[in-house]
């Protein structure tokens, strides 16, 4: 027995140092932790149980037979993070750099089918070369069969992949059908070809981090929706956001104790918003304000900033914001943010999150460039977002909500379920001055004519009286009671049902 047991230690530690010391060194001198040091900060200390430790691969062609490491590259299984179940995989670049076999890829499968069986999230740490080559067409079926997973897990349980080092071709996919990504700033990659391919085909000479760095795809392409500077930076800031997530689609958000009254007023809310309708202020201002103890989470920073999202807490439960921001392109909706929202709205349906939205928009941005891309068929996209989501909706107009964007960003119109606005609001067609030019053009004369008409329209329709009047929205406040109305109206909203018509799925328009 003794003999037995001195074997499996022995096994046991061949498998937990990977690729062997010297892969490790480099693995540190590049600035990165090990597959396993990045499971132990992510999850709750001594909570991680690993499953497939002694998996080898099954490949015999170019001599693989004789190079087998215990765990074939991947460490996987399930812990807690601040006490909730989490499933988790971690990337092993020491062992075949990370590269995705049959086998590597029936380990991820198995945690993935269990989140499912068992309702709790997934998260991937992302660090691999893409498939191994010397496996073939195996492995690509393993690439297809964590694909399927990714599809059917998808509004099921939360998926979150952290990138950590290179994502190369077909690995870019299963992180592009996760909820959320995070990368590591000049450790992280992800493209579908590299720069020497990109350079075979297309002469373009480009680095890897120009090509998909983490800068490109936060800024950029908005394929990922954090960075960071570090792996510990990424594994701490990860915790955090798990835990604003519920568990499955079938949990409500979990909640958090706070010392935050819901009464508590923001007089400075009084005077945030300009006089001047053409001035811009800072709606994050408003997000932090409202928020318990000013926590706010926001995802997607650096990309389509006119749009902010994330999440914040009410009385320590989680709730999904959605502003316009009127620093960036006077909060206009475009191609890039009409995504943002409406992926980020998608989400929060799925899984049981209520939406907060915060309205400043003069309507969707005109040009070439925006027809030309589809501002018609992309707008659309959160339009339907906010029409098809069930979870409690809470509204409030700042100041300007015009013309169709007014109606997307989940007006009354749309099933909004408390529709507030502060006296700066303006709910109109569109602005003063063009409204006149329009509906008086053949009678305009003068500038002082041009004037008049232009302050009549305004006193008609620059305040939220009109859309008070026919119940569009449901009370004018004072903005310093924000949070304390808007407290009020997601706790009378806690067990709001309503479901839509039976169908298979809808057609969104993508």
């Amino acid at each position: 027995m003794q003999e037995t047991i001195a074997k499996l230690r022995a096994k046991a530690e061949a498998a937990e140092l990977g690729g062997g010391e010297h892969r490790i060194q480099q693995q540190h001198l590049k600035g990165k932790l090990t597959a396993r040091e990045r499971i132990e900060i992510l999850l709750d200390e001594g909570s991680f149980e690993e499953w497939d430790k002694y998996v080898e691969h099954r490949s015999h062609d170019f001599g693989m037979e004789d190079q087998k490491i215990p765990g074939d590259g991947v460490v996987t299984g399930y812990g807690t993070i601040n006490g909730r179940l989490v499933f988790v995989f971690s990337q092993d670049f020491t062992v075949f750099g990370g590269a995705l076999s049959e086998a590597h890829a029936e380990k991820i499968c198995k945690v993935m089918d269990q989140a499912m069986k068992v309702g709790a999230p997934v998260i991937g740490l992302n660090d691999s070369g893409g498939a191994r080559i010397q496996e073939g067409v195996a492995s690509l079926g393993g690439y297809a069969e964590i694909f399927q997973r990714n599809v059917m897990a998808s509004g099921v349980v939360p998926q979150l992949s952290v990138v950590m080092g290179p994502c190369a071709g077909g690995a870019v996919y299963s992180p592009a059908m996760t909820d959320f990504i995070f990368m590591v700033e000049d450790s992280a990659y992800m493209f579908v070809t590299g720069p020497d391919v990109v350079k075979t085909v297309t002469h373009e000479v480009v680095t890897p981090e120009e090509l998909g760095g983490a800068s490109v795809h936060t800024r950029k392409s908005g394929v990922a929706d954090l960075s960071f500077e570090n792996d510990v930076e990424a594994l701490i800031r990860t915790r955090r956001f798990f835990d604003f997530l519920p568990a499955n689609n079938r949990e409500k958000p979990p909640r958090w104790p706070t010392e935050d009254p819901a009464s508590r007023d923001e007089p400075s809310l009084n005077t945030l918003v300009p006089v001047d309708a053409s001035k811009p202020y800072d709606i994050k201002e408003v997000i932090t304000k409202v928020a318990d103890e000013g926590d706010f989470f926001e995802v997607q920073p650096d990309y389509a900033q006119n749009i902010v999202i994330g999440f914040i807490r009410l009385q320590g439960t989680t709730v999904g914001v959605v502003a316009n921001q009127p620093m960036v392109l006077a909060g206009c909706l475009d191609i890039d943010s009409s995504k943002k929202g409406a992926r980020f709205v998608r989400f929060c349906d799925a899984f049981n999150i209520p939406i907060l939205t915060l309205v400043d928009v003069p309507g969707f941005m005109p040009g070439t460039s925006q027809e030309y891309g589809g501002i018609i068929k992309n707008g659309a996209k959160l339009l339907y977002a906010y029409a098809e989501c069930t979870v409690p909706k809470v509204t409030l107009i700042t100041r300007k909500a015009y013309g169709g964007a007014y109606d997307v960003m989940a007006s009354k119109h749309l099933r909004g379920d408390v529709n507030l606005a502060w006296p700066s609001a303006e709910i109109a067609v569109m602005g003063a001055k063009g409204a006149v030019e329009i509906i008086f053009r053949k009678e305009l004369g003068d500038n002082e004519g041009i004037q008049r008409r232009t302050d009549e329209y305004q006193e008609l329709f620059a305040n939220p009286f009109i859309a008070a009047s026919r119940g569009y929205i449901d009370d004018v406040i004072m903005p310093a009671e924000t949070r304390e109305r808007v407290c009020r109206s997601f706790a009378m909203l806690k067990d709001k049902k309503l479901e839509n018509p039976w169908r298979k799925h809808g057609n969104i328009p993508l």
